[in-house]
């Protein structure tokens, strides 16, 4: 595989630029157009990759790309997931270079260089790894396994429509594994596999009082301002501990052992390096609890997004007359993200003053998952990552989401490998996203070892 990617290296990148360039932000309706060129691009892509079939699947959203390559059915079958839409690139002037032409580039953390373009890491470069890897296997005659490929267009607005497709096409998705590389490894030199994702749920919050906008100089401090409200009552929501006041919160956490809060304290980490990296002064969240322990085996709650009254150039003295924030909570094993929905649209009315209306929105989210360990399908990435990297994976938990990996085991009953390349410090969902150059290549060779382990393993 080696001799294969370095023969291929500057075609590797040139297609995957051409897939960044394509804008496929699901979450924007003027985008439409682009969603349905990125799936008609990857479409095309599988089949020159020399898969049996590749298909458009359409949905009530996004379009669903899916492939397969049968070799032999006594063989185990992978399935590969991933997601060709992209967060938003707002705010446009953040960026160093255009969000949508991309531009490798070296920086500390990549010295080797990197690709900046939204979508580099989160999802585009890390699923296009798989299609180069299975074009690599297939030209070098080394496929072990039977594969089909899953790509979908709204994993960024919550997958919404990828339930009704799953459960309607259980058959067509038969297979022994799903392998998803969404996810990230400690650092270049320090491979890992997640054993773990947090779950989500997303909420829209509105306080609206008066009927208009007043000015504030004739009712300011007669009538209640909402921004004010939304301001304290978001204030409220944690305790001075960083402890999460919405009443049940944490009534159905699993607490971690010792020994396994232990074991995830093993990996490397550096902490006043990950302070540099965000130019903070000082880290903070929940008391009793390490920083890593925070942003993986802790839930969360946390406000994505605040706007209320005038926000444009100079001043205009208004008292507003609604205020909105979006709130999103991480959640960990066994919380259930409908039921903490449910806790927080009552309890965040219940905290109401009677001088405004409030009205809470669910937009979407997905339960918490862990990976079993002991199966085959852990030990194969495992065992995978030990041979392309030369040193032991160390496993962890990751603080991010993916909210269909709990219901592909309800739905289709497979339990999924988390067995991404990026790294945390990739800039996903944020301006300048990037993604490394070695761990593009290094995902390539990584990924059919995982086949040949798992074949083995499979016997």
């Amino acid at each position: 595989m080696k001799s294969f990617i370095e023969k291929n290296k500057q075609r590797f990148l040139d297609e995957l630029f051409d897939f960044l360039r394509i804008p496929s932000v699901s979450a924007d309706p003027k985008f439409d157009g682009d969603m349905q060129a990125a799936a008609a691009w990857i479409q095309n892509k599988l089949l020159d990759a020399g898969m049996d079939l590749a298909e458009i699947c359409p949905t009530e959203g996004h379009p669903i790309v899916f492939s397969e390559k049968i070799i032999d059915k006594n063989l185990p079958t992978i399935l590969v997931y991933g997601h060709y839409d992209v967060q938003p690139a707002d705010p446009y002037e953040l960026w160093d270079s255009p969000p949508f032409e991309p531009v490798i580039k070296k920086s500390k953390v990549h010295p080797d260089g990197a690709i900046f373009a939204r979508g580099a890491c989160d999802d585009k470069g890390q699923i296009y790894m798989h299609v180069k890897a299975i074009e690599g296997m297939l030209e070098n005659n080394s496929l072990t396994c039977n594969v089909k490929v899953m790509f979908e267009g709204e994993e960024e607005v919550g997958s919404e429509n990828l339930e009704t497709f799953i459960k309607a096409n259980k058959e067509k998705l038969a297979a022994d594994i799903i392998l998803i590389s969404d996810t990230s490894i400690i650092a270049n030199d320090i491979p890992s596999v997640e054993t773990g994702l947090r779950g989500l749920s997303y909420m829209e919050v509105e306080v609206t009082g008066p009927n208009r906008d007043l000015h504030s100089g004739v009712y300011g401090g007669a009538v209640a301002n909402p921004a004010n409200v939304l301001a304290k009552m978001i204030a409220s929501l944690h305790d001075e501990d960083g402890k999460i006041m919405v009443e049940g919160f944490y009534d159905k956490v699993v607490e971690l052992t010792v020994e396994e809060r232990d074991a995830l304290e093993k990996a490397p980490f550096d902490e006043e390096e990950y302070k540099s990296d965000l130019n903070i002064d000082d880290v903070a969240g929940e008391k009793g609890y390490t920083t890593r322990e925070r942003a993986a085996i802790r839930p969360t709650l946390d406000v994505n997004g605040i706007w209320s009254g005038y926000t444009g150039e100079g001043s205009k003295t208004v008292l507003p007359s609604k205020a909105n924030a979006k709130i999103s909570m991480r959640l960990v094993p066994d919380q259930d993200w409908i039921e903490i929905s449910e806790l927080f649209d009552k309890h965040f009315k219940a905290i109401a003053p009677s001088t405004v209306k409030v009205t809470v929105s669910r937009h979407h989210g997905g339960q918490p998952y862990v990976t079993p360990t002991d199966s085959i399908g852990y030990q194969a990435a495992f065992n995978a990552m030990q041979e392309a990297f030369g040193k032991t994976p160390v496993p962890t938990r990751g603080g991010g989401s993916i909210p269909i990996v709990a219901l592909f085991e309800e739905v289709l009953g497979l339990k999924s490998i988390l067995f991404g390349f990026g790294l945390d410090s990739d800039a996903l969902h944020s301006p300048n996203e990037n993604y490394g150059v070695f761990n593009f290549f290094k995902g390539i060779e990584t990924i059919p070892l995982f086949y040949k382990h798992f074949a083995e393993l499979s016997k």
